[in-house]
């Protein structure tokens, strides 16, 4: 039988594409103990300092219910604190400690190696077109 599909699986593309790139950086997250949704937790924390859980959630791409779960391995181990917000106390954000910001600093430096391995690789104009044509898609799909 003949499938209907004219285009290659983009979706199977873009998931097997971000395997293959966390395949370099899961190694450094599980000798630190890190699962890759903590890992992406410290991210944004660490791009943005203090944070609302629902930002944080939608940064992360970590549903809600679980993100709640991660939060709470990730205070437990330390590497993070939850308040409710002063201005709003029906929310709450969340901070990296500064044992999760020494964890972010630490990886931060294996990640960004490989990162530029990756633009050494595919030269520079490749990689910030591939970073252009993603969030290319991300804004189609938005619309």
């Amino acid at each position: 039988m003949v499938t209907p599909f004219v285009h290659r699986n983009l979706p199977r593309l873009l998931l097997q594409a971000r395997e293959s790139v966390m395949a370099h950086t899961r190694p450094s997250l599980r000798e630190h103990g890190l699962s890759d949704q903590q890992w992406r937790v410290l991210r944004v924390l660490g791009e943005h300092g203090t944070v609302e859980t629902g930002r944080v959630a939608r940064e992360a791409f970590i549903l809600g219910p679980s993100l709640t779960g991660v939060l709470s391995r990730m205070e437990r181990d330390g590497l993070v604190r939850r308040e409710r917000d002063a201005d709003d106390q029906r929310r709450s954000v969340v901070a990296a400690t500064a044992r999760g910001l020494k964890l972010v600093e630490k990886l931060s430096q294996t990640v960004e190696a490989h990162y530029g391995w990756m633009e050494e690789s595919l030269g520079k104009h490749k990689l910030s077109q591939l970073y252009a044509l993603l969030d290319e898609v991300i804004e189609l799909e938005q619309a």
